[in-house]
């Protein structure tokens, strides 16, 4: 089985990351309001793009990796910016999530 880890751009700009099992079914049912939640709250949604994975584990790892990320991070990663996401990794002061935690 495969799974992904993906990337939605919602109305206002914001970022929604995920992950799943079934890539086309889950971007469907966001795009159409299917799931309440967050991307329902921020419709229009649009994928940006996804990363495929062996285990839901590493699914899970990445989704959560990308969502402590800046909002500059994850625009870069959309365009495929590595040099860019380098950089901003590299001049980051503080820990390396969004909720100033480190494990």
């Amino acid at each position: 089985m495969t799974f992904w880890a993906y990337m939605l751009h919602c109305r206002g700009g914001y970022f929604y990351v995920g992950h799943t099992d079934d890539l086309e079914r889950q971007i469907a049912q966001h795009k159409m309001g299917a799931l309440p939640g967050f991307t329902t709250d921020h419709l229009p949604a649009e994928y940006v793009g996804s990363q495929e994975f062996v285990t839901r584990e590493e699914a899970k790892a990445a989704e959560k990796q990308i969502k402590g990320w800046s909002r500059a991070k994850k625009m870069a990663l959309t365009r495929g910016d590595w040099g860019r996401i380098s950089a901003l990794a590299k001049s980051k002061d503080g820990p390396s999530t969004s909720l100033g935690q480190t494990e």
